[in-house]
């Protein structure tokens, strides 16, 4: 019994729509590292971080989001660069916030 091959079409419609979805979940598993971080007090930095953002008038969405920009940078720098975790970098890099990691 032969296999027929059949053709697959393009439809750039449904990658961007893959593509937003997958956008959707890494940011929903980032936001639920910062959940987590912020509710086990590990490391403290991060509430710290929350805390001083919120005060300095950051909706407490946005200083949630700035966090989850850090992490997302931490996690670059190991599938990318190849560079272990360093908590040091981790959390100068939330000290700078909102100035971002990569400005």
């Amino acid at each position: 019994m032969k296999h027929r091959r059949t053709k697959h079409t393009h439809h750039p419609r449904a990658s961007n729509e893959d593509e937003a979805s997958s956008s959707a979940t890494v940011r929903a598993a980032i936001l639920e590292v910062v959940e987590n971080q912020l509710r086990d007090g590990a490391p403290p930095e991060t509430r710290q971080t929350f805390e001083r953002l919120v005060a300095a008038g950051h909706s407490a969405q946005e200083a949630k989001r700035l966090i989850g920009v850090v992490v997302a940078s931490e996690i670059f720098n190991l599938l990318k660069r190849g560079e272990p975790y360093e908590e040091a970098r981790f959390v100068a890099a939330l000290r700078r916030l909102p100035k971002l990691p990569y400005e």
